[in-house]
């Protein structure tokens, strides 16, 4: 890019170029639209985790029974999850600002239901919609970062940025549950991402400009109803499968189902004028295989998080709060990692950054294999777990960059999705499996570390895979 011009975007979704007078205000101004996109992006990071520790006290709360309890999580889940691509695709038709807005309000109103909720079905109310509210802002958002930010330096670090707040704000969740939880009862958590959403619906308006595709096609409902369908069983019997074990007639049904659905939805692409996701952009080897390493490395770093809080507190027998901040320490290291990330993709590229973040995740993630009964366990997650976290986010913001490099402004939403998808889906298919791998052996300790090395594995394996079939993408 230029260093004497600026870019804007136009409410079609245009870019045009801005003279060189303008490019000062003009970055001003897109500091505030990036701080206002990440803010939203930080809210949802912290819904993922913000109730993990406060699990025990909400289910007495309420009357959830222990076996009902995972619900408190899986309801924001299989939304959030199962409609990012259907919402995506709603985004760029008819607007990203609009749907983003819109998603907002939903949020706030849902999480004063679940922090009002009198009981178990008024809270998971809260946070179904929670998630369908999610659904809408994630990739709504990511669509206006990318078509705000041109393609290149610029766009990098808008994405590098946003990469380093979500897992901030994910790690955040951990420590501010804890410490709310304690102080002020698990129903702060939810006010907090009521005000937090409010906070935001205030300061967007007046930055954002609208978005969309100008010539409105036709909306896939064939292809919506077997993607959403097929997400939501593979969600659902996955977040199952993680409590209670994939032998459970329902984890089967869902499986089975999301087998039927997906093809059926590929089969259906292939042969509308007018498909929810273009085959022809899945096709495209710097999104198929860019969604795939950020789908790993999102899984495989959820995995860790939560086979080494098994550590601490079942083997180390540390506190939920103090746990909590022992995560929040390899936060700040993925917060470094993302501000690093530019300089380390102007000089290598997209692909070499995705394969070095998933290397080193995996390497340093393999370190953990040595955690004992000794206090040297701690600093091991404390310090490789802190490297592998780093590393981490080179790979989040390289396949970011990745996957929606050199796609249409019109698609944006759509490409956006691929991303946001794979994130999630990542979030959701890491630790059922290798949970599963660690139960599977009768001697906890060993069953970590059997997980932790499979983990380290799978990185190193996709980062081969990466390094061979994806192509060079353009900076």
């Amino acid at each position: 890019m230029a260093t004497d011009s600026a870019t804007t975007t136009t409410p079609e979704g245009t870019t045009t170029a801005a003279s060189p007078a303008a490019s000062s205000a003009l970055a001003g101004r897109a500091r505030l639209v990036l701080m206002v996109l990440c803010a939203a992006q930080f809210m949802v990071g912290l819904d993922f985790s913000i109730l993990n520790v406060a699990l025990p006290e909400l289910g007495a709360d309420l009357g959830f029974s222990t076996a009902n309890l995972q619900w408190a999580v899986t309801a924001f889940a299989l939304p959030s999850g199962g409609l990012l691509l259907l919402a995506g695709r709603i985004s760029d038709l008819y607007g990203r600002r609009r749907l983003f807005l819109a998603g907002l309000v939903l949020f706030a109103a849902a999480s004063a239901l679940a922090a009002l909720a009198w009981g178990p079905a008024a809270f998971l109310a809260g946070r179904v919609l929670q998630g369908i509210a999610a659904a809408v802002i994630v990739p709504a958002g990511m669509a206006l970062l990318t078509t705000s930010f041109a393609e290149g330096p610029q766009r990098a670090k808008a994405m590098s940025v946003m990469g380093s707040i979500m897992a901030l704000g994910f790690t955040a969740g951990m420590v501010l549950g804890g410490v709310l939880a304690q102080a002020f009862g698990w129903r702060s958590t939810m006010w907090l991402l009521g005000g937090a959403a409010l906070a935001v619906l205030f300061a967007a308006p007046g930055l954002l400009t609208e978005s969309r595709r100008p010539d409105r096609p036709r909306l896939d409902i064939p292809g919506a109803v077997t993607v959403t369908g097929g997400l939501l069983a593979l969600i659902y019997a996955l977040s199952t499968a993680a409590e209670h074990g994939f032998g459970r007639g329902d984890v089967i049904g869902g499986l089975i189902a999301a087998a039927v659905l997906l093809p059926a939805f590929v089969a259906i692409e292939s042969r509308t004028a007018e498909p929810l996701v273009s085959m022809r952009l899945l096709r495209r080897r710097n999104v198929a295989f860019g969604a795939a390493g950020g789908l790993i490395t999102f899984s495989m770093m959820s995995s860790v998080i939560f086979l080494t809080t098994l550590y601490l507190q079942e083997i180390r027998g540390m506190s939920p709060m103090t746990s909590g901040l022992i995560f929040g320490v390899l936060g700040l290291a993925a917060a470094a990692g993302g501000a690093v990330a530019p300089k380390v993709l102007a000089r290598l590229g997209a692909k070499s950054t995705l394969v070095a973040g998933l290397i080193g995740q995996a390497v340093f993630t393999a370190t953990l294999i040595a955690i004992g009964d000794s206090a040297l366990g701690v600093w091991l997650i404390l310090v490789p777990g802190s490297v592998a976290c780093f590393f981490h986010l080179f790979a989040i913001v390289a396949y970011q960059i990745t996957v929606t490099t050199g796609v249409p402004n019109e698609q944006q939403g759509l490409a956006t999705g691929i991303v946001t998808s794979a994130q999630q889906i990542g979030l959701t298919v890491g630790i059922p499996l290798l949970s599963a791998l660690a139960a599977s052996n009768t001697e906890l300790l060993s069953g970590l570390r059997l997980g932790l090395g499979a983990d380290a594995l799978v990185l190193a394996a996709t980062a081969v895979l990466v390094a061979v079939a994806l192509p060079r993408v353009r900076r």
